[in-house]
């Protein structure tokens, strides 16, 4: 674990990708790509998709698995990228234009059990072009709420002059979704009900050349988020002295997710004091911190905390606790 000082840096929130006709391209998993088989293994991630980003790059999507710690990736046998439980999303690098590649992805959990592969997914890369010029930026981008954890964007296409092989969709700064060349549209799924979110476009071509953004299109999900679902609970407060100050010690239990939540920020008195940032080793039954209070003995403070959730928005306060220096547990 280690500390970072507020504002907290923004986190890489991969989304899976939902299933609309308009997106053929990346869909949800159906029976047929597998589920918890091994005895207790991890289930098979479902909803595989493979598409070339550039000539020598293919961005690999899946959906989320319950109770795993990583996601390995596979080109043909070979293990290529691995990536947290929070990231459902990779570009893999480095590849030959104008070939042929297979993936398939494999989950491990906390105990290092590794389950059964994904269904095989194939994507060819373009040929490789002599290129100095980046698309145009997408036009015409657009949005909506497709429900209250989804959204719909749709934009008009760039122009390149080799050709756009790929669209790069960014919530806030955070690449999110792809899809090929020919598409202009995408599904961006897994938000929050209520809660403001901004995206914009950028394009692709065969050279890895990348266009500026589109304009951003700023929607707010529908429904209404109490923040009591995404918010820790039994938050603990108590403290210490050492080497003649005072500490305070808090715990709390982690909010239900699909993965480890491995970000909070602990709130001190009204304001935003610090946040703690998980590699890994995120807990998952009960979060524990200590931080520096000061001197004083008979200094009675606030605390609450909140996590940063997969789709890099912050849940719920916990409820607040008062705790007194020198007052011990």
């Amino acid at each position: 674990m280690r500390e970072v000082s507020v504002p907290a840096l923004p986190r890489r929130c991969a989304l899976f990708c939902g299933a609309l006709l308009l997106l053929t391209s990346c869909g949800w998993g159906s029976a047929g790509d597998g589920g918890g088989e091994g005895g207790g293994l991890p289930a098979v991630p479902t909803g595989v998709t493979a598409k070339a980003g550039s000539a020598t790059t293919v961005h690999v999507m899946w959906n989320a698995v319950e109770d795993v710690e990583t996601y390995e990736v596979y080109r043909g046998g070979t293990l290529v990228k691995e990536v947290p439980a929070a990231e459902r999303m990779v570009d893999v690098v480095r590849l030959r234009p104008s070939t042929a590649y297979v993936f398939t992805v494999r989950a491990r959990d906390a105990d290092g059990r590794l389950g059964p592969r994904s269904r095989e997914v194939r994507a060819t890369t373009p040929g490789a072009v002599a290129d100095d010029s980046a698309p145009t930026r997408p036009g015409d981008v657009h949005g909506r709420a497709a429900g209250g954890r989804a959204v719909q964007l749709t934009w008009s296409a760039a122009k390149d002059n080799q050709g756009v092989v790929s669209y790069d969709v960014y919530q806030g700064g955070t690449k999110v979704h792809s899809v090929g060349g020919h598409q202009t549209a995408a599904v961006v799924t897994g938000l929050r009900a209520g809660t403001r979110y901004s995206f914009t476009v950028r394009a692709r071509d065969a050279a890895d050349n990348v266009s500026p953004a589109g304009a951003a299109v700023r929607l707010t999900t529908p429904g209404t988020d109490d923040g009591h679902a995404t918010a820790p609970t039994r938050l603990r407060a108590a403290s210490h002295r050492a080497d003649g100050a005072y500490y305070l010690d808090l715990s709390w239990v982690p909010p239900h997710a699909e993965t480890p939540v491995t970000e909070y920020q602990i709130h001190l008195d009204g304001r935003a004091a610090t946040s703690l940032v998980y590699g890994a080793d995120a807990p998952r039954d009960r979060a524990e911190y200590s931080f520096y209070a000061g001197r004083e003995a008979g200094v009675t403070h606030r605390v609450k905390v909140r996590a940063r959730l997969a789709d890099g928005t912050w849940g719920g306060f916990s409820a607040e606790r008062k705790v007194t220096t020198g007052a011990g547990r």
